[in-house]
Formats: C-alpha cells, structure tokens, sequence
C-alpha cells in the first residue's frame, strides 16, 4: 500500500521547536512569600524520543496498546475483543484503537464515534506504519497526547505536573502519567489522588502482567511517593503578571522560565476577592460578570485583581481590559478638581432644569435619577445624593478643558469631545485606572504607579528586578482631605447608606456608580489604608433592570470583601492636613453659624475660601459656635 493522502505532502515528525535544557516553571510568590502558582509558556515543544525515559515508554505501551510492536498500525486481536463488548453493551464502548490510531486521530480526525470514522483511522494508521518507524511513530504520539489540564504532550505535562523535563521523571511519575491520558479529566493528577493512585496501580499491575517488571518492582514503586506541582490559584492575577513579564521582557522570558516573582498580592486577600465577587454576582442574575481591585494608596501594591467569575474557564481579564462607562463614579474627580478652583463642599448649588445646545437646533436636559428636583443642596449633599445636574453644572463652571487637565493629572485619560456629559462618566475607563485616580484621595494627594510585581529572582536566586514603589504628588493634601469628607457622606446618608454601619466602624470614604439603563454597576471606596473598586455588569452591556444601581448592587460585594481586608488592619480616620480650616456652618444657608441657627454642622474648607459671615437668617451674633479640633 502506497502512502497517497494529500494531507501528508509536507508532513514532518517534528512540528514545533525541539525542548530546550532546564526547561522550568516561572514561580510566583505573594507579599509574604506564599507560593501562588506557576506560569507556562504557550509554546509546545517538542521532545525526541531518547529525551522519554524507557520507563514512561514502557509504560505507556502496556496501558494503551500492548501489541504495538507486532502490528502494522490496527490490532486485530483488539478489534475483535472490543467489538465483542460493543454487541454487548450496544454501544461503542472500546474503541481496540492502537497507539498509531491514536495518533492518527489526535492529528487529522474528529472524536466522532462511526463506522466512518474507525475506517479512514484503520487505513491510515497502515499507510503511516509504511512512512514511520515504531520509535518515530511512539516520538509523535507522546508530542501529540492529551494530558489534561491544557498539557499537550510530554513536555508540557512533565512541566505542568512535576516542573521537570521529560528525561528528570523517575519510575514512579512515569506510571502515574502513563496512565493519565486514557481519560485526562477522572485521572486528574491535580484532581482526587485516590482515582490518580488507583490508575497508576493498575499501570503497575499491566507491566507486571506483561513481564515488564516483577511484582516486586511494582510494590516498591506503589509506595514511593509522588509529589505534584502545588495548583495555581488566582488565575486573573497571574495572567496579568504573565502578561506584565511579556510587555517587559519579550515572549523569551516566559521560554527560559526558572524565575521566582515576589508580587504585591496577598494571596489571603486574593481568595478573599474571589469569593466575595463571584457569590455577589452570581445570586443576581445569571451571566453577569464583575471585577475587582484592591491596592495600597500608599504604595500602589495591587493587594488583589480578579478580573470576572469563573475565572479559570474564562480568562478575560476585566479588572485590567474591560473600559466601560463610570457613571456617576467619575464624579468626585469634578468635585475635586471645583475645589482646586476655590468652590467650597457647603456652597449651595440649585439643581433645577436646565438645558443646553447639543447639536443642530438640539438642546440636551440633564436629569436625576428618578428625575427628582430637590431644589438647593451644598455641594457636599449633591455628591452625597449623586444628583446628576448639579455635577453637570458644577463641570460647566469648572470648564471642560480644566476638568480633562485635572483628570489627567489623576491618572485618567479623558475626552474633551463627550462634553458635559463627561460629568455623568461616558467616557469609558477600566476598573484598575478608575482605582488608580481615586488613590490620591486617600494618600493626601499622592498618586501611586500600580505594582504587581516586586521582585524577580534568577536561577541562582539572585534578585535580578527590583521595583520600589513610584508615586507622584498630584493634588493638594487639602483637597484630597476635604473631597474625602464629601465622600463619606456618601455612605452615611447617601448612596451607599447601606454601608454606614461599616463605616462608622472603619472611618471610610466612596462612590457608587450607574450608567444609563442600569448596563454598569460601580463601587470604588476606601480607608487610609486600602482602597477596593467593585465593578458588575454583562460583557455585551445591556441594561441590569430597574435597581441594578452601584449602591444595590457593587456595594454589598465591596463591602463583603473590605470586612475581610479590614480585618487585622486597626481602625484609623483620615489625616487631616494642617492647611485645612474647620469652621462651624449653618448648612441651610452656608455661612458662618450663630447661637439661633437650629442646625449647625462642623464643615471643612481650604485655606481662604472659608465664609467670613455669620448667617443671616438666624440672627447675627459676634461670636461663632465653637468647633471641636480634630483629634
């Protein structure tokens, strides 16, 4: 028979790169030196036959197709013995496919179980037998075999499960992977270790059988013990650093592997994240994704990032990648920057309709959510209230063009062209970028650079990378204090009033965002300490339904996640700077409060934009109420 199939005319036994030597894992570590998991390259190697120990050749032949050495590529013996079992269970329940079959399968046909099928596979397993040696054909099959797990071929199974190279596996791994590929998904070796030792016994218990080695051999082997690579966890964060390591130091790094990485995750926090985050979003609705970020405003370290649920099905990184809409948690970004321009947080706004041009004869109205109108509020209860047309005209006052440069300066990339309607965030920006900005809030005006990764050491253990924090000062420690003051009114009568319990415990400040048609739900808050941004909504946006608001629906999984993180962290309030005037108001009015005010209330000011008269509508008196300094 002469070797006629077109799809063989340029084929070759090695179809990917040969192995290189010291072909090892990149390991990553956490903040504490906690092992995270590993990084593989995506490359497949390939693996010459003197590179495969006899053992795991051996192996392999006796579990899978004794009679290799004797057919030309189909067992008529094991047909004959499976079909029997097929008319019995009337099924196709053994296949009596030979290790040529299977290759021939793996590499050119489908896994469709016909007559059709199992004939094309029987003639070409004997043309390939007339093309290939039996050491050629064996060289494939262990390139070509599934071992699960995303392991395709030797090379990346010993790496996977041992971080070895083929040729370092001793007796005892080879059985156990031997027995692996007949079904990759029950013989998990990272799965349950009684079904994985079960399969390696009966590997053991077929050599024996067939005289390969002595029952003594087996005994000996059955109670040697095997130790596995540890599972990687955090998923989205090691992808990301993977992804860091490539944009730093080109594909090649990932190929030489034998890195350690110290990063800025804290493992415990990291499961914490994902926990909270896929029972949050799961008991909402079905298809629903999320992410969320957790650093230190300090030094920018990336504490936690899960970047979706389900996250080792699906690898889409929305923590990092996903831009979508802020909504109305871009707002304190104006807020602040209106306080840079000497607007006050007790200053009444009116938030009565307005209108303006917004294209040929076309005028655009900015409305509430609900389309309230509550008439005056101070700037500190507008953003308390998230009242969407006070921000619009508080950004028209601090102009377009000023409000882009701030943004800028805080991290964020925006575009002038969206208008006034930047003030209800249509512009789109990741959950990390939108985390990044917000940090000088609640570092006294200091923005940190994100840091995933702290340390990199060599094969020898040396430290080959070193990355020391990098922040830059961007604001005012004043502004930072006082737009920080507005936010905690936010979850304690506010939109997220919902959490006040918590932060009346932990002195904490935030905002919650939703977009139009209820497609976003935002929360990013924070502590002087750590601060969390919590983002849900669909892959393609379409709206949540009535209620799928920031406050509704971010804010539990924040808040769930912050008590976690919190935890071992003492309950501090922020610094308040030494540049930052306190004075007692009537907020009724926003002047200077007098002994016949009914309310009064501590608010706090940059230097110079204080107010200097006492209120005119409760009587006037020499004498201010007196204020309590902060402790």
């Amino acid at each position: 028979m002469t070797l006629a199939s077109p799809v063989w005319a340029q084929d070759s036994i090695a179809t990917y790169p040969p192995l290189p030597l010291g072909y090892t894992s990149i390991k990553i570590f956490d903040n504490k030196g906690q092992f995270a998991g590993r990084i593989l390259p995506d490359k497949r190697y390939w693996v010459t036959i003197d590179r495969i120990p006899v053992f795991l050749q051996k192996a392999v032949v006796a579990v899978e197709d004794a009679r290799f050495y004797e057919h030309g590529g189909i067992d008529v013996r094991g047909i004959a013995r499976a079909l029997v079992k097929d008319v019995v269970k009337r099924r196709f329940a053994e296949g009596g496919s030979t290790i040529t079959q299977q290759l021939i399968k793996n590499r050119y046909l489908s896994s469709e179980k016909t007559i059709e099928r199992k004939y094309e596979e029987a003639k070409m397993a004997l043309e390939y037998e007339q093309k290939y040696t039996k050491k050629q054909i064996l060289e494939m099959y262990f390139n070509e075999i599934y071992y699960g797990n995303g392991a395709w071929g030797v090379a990346q199974a010993a790496r996977l499960y041992f971080d070895k190279s083929p040729e370092e596996l001793n007796e005892a791994e080879c059985a156990l992977l031997a027995g692996v590929q007949k079904n990759p998904a029950r013989y998990n070796p990272l799965g349950k270790s009684a079904q994985v030792t079960g399969r390696r016994d009966a590997v053991l218990t077929r050599m024996v059988t067939l005289e390969m080695i002595t029952p003594a051999q087996r005994e000996k082997l059955r109670n040697q013990r095997v130790t596995f690579t540890q599972p990687s966890q955090a998923p989205h964060y090691i992808a990301h650093i993977r992804s860091k390591l490539i944009e730093r130091y080109g594909m090649g790094v990932l190929e030489q592997g034998g890195l350690e990485v110290t990063t800025a995750m804290d493992l415990a926090l990291q499961k914490s994240a994902e926990v909270a985050l896929e029972e949050g979003v799961k008991k909402l609705s079905p298809g629903l994704q999320g992410a969320l970020v957790s650093l230190d405003p300090v030094t920018g370290d990336v504490l936690a990032a899960v970047g979706g649920v389900d996250g080792i099905r699906n690898s889409y990184n929305r923590a990092f990648f996903a831009k979508r809409q802020p909504g109305s948690a871009i707002k304190p970004l104006i807020y602040a920057a209106a306080l840079e321009k000497g607007f006050t947080a007790a200053s009444l706004w009116d938030d009565s309709p307005v209108s303006y041009p917004s294209g040929a004869n076309e005028t655009w109205k900015p409305q509430n959510y609900g389309k309230e109108v509550y008439g005056e509020l101070s700037l500190s209860q507008a953003l308390a209230y998230s009242n969407n047309v006070i921000a619009v005209k508080l950004l028209d006052a601090v102009g377009i063009p000023s409000f882009v440069e701030f943004a800028g300066k805080m991290g964020l990339s925006i575009r002038a062209e969206n208008g006034l309607s930047l003030a209800l965030g249509t512009d789109e920006v990741t959950l990390s970028e939108l985390l990044l900005a917000y940090a000088p809030l609640a570092n006294g005006g200091v923005r940190p650079e994100a840091r995933t990764i702290i340390k990199i050491y060599d094969r020898k253990r040396n430290v080959w990378v070193d990355i020391p924090p990098a922040t830059l000062p961007v604001l005012s420690p004043a502004v930072a204090f006082v737009t920080t003051q507005m936010l905690k009114g936010v979850m304690t009568y506010g939109t997220a009033k919902s959490l006040k319990k918590f932060s009346l415990a932990h002195p904490s400040a935030g905002k919650t965002g939703t977009t139009d048609d209820y497609r976003d739900a935002w929360f990013v808050g924070y502590t002087p300490q750590i601060i969390t941004g919590v983002w849900v909504g669909y892959d393609k946006p379409k709206p949540g339904g009535k209620g799928f608001t920031g406050g509704a629906v971010a804010a539990p999984i924040w808040e769930k996640f912050m008590r976690k993180a919190v935890a071992t962290r003492p309950a501090a309030d922020f610094s308040r700077p030494d540049t930052v005037v306190s004075v007692g108001i009537d907020p009724e009015t926003g002047y200077l409060a007098t002994p016949d005010c009914p309310k009064k209330r501590d608010e706090y000011y940059l230097p110079g934009t204080e107010p200097t008269e006492y209120c005119p509508r409760h009587g006037r008196n020499d004498t201010p109420i007196p204020t309590v300094p902060d402790e």
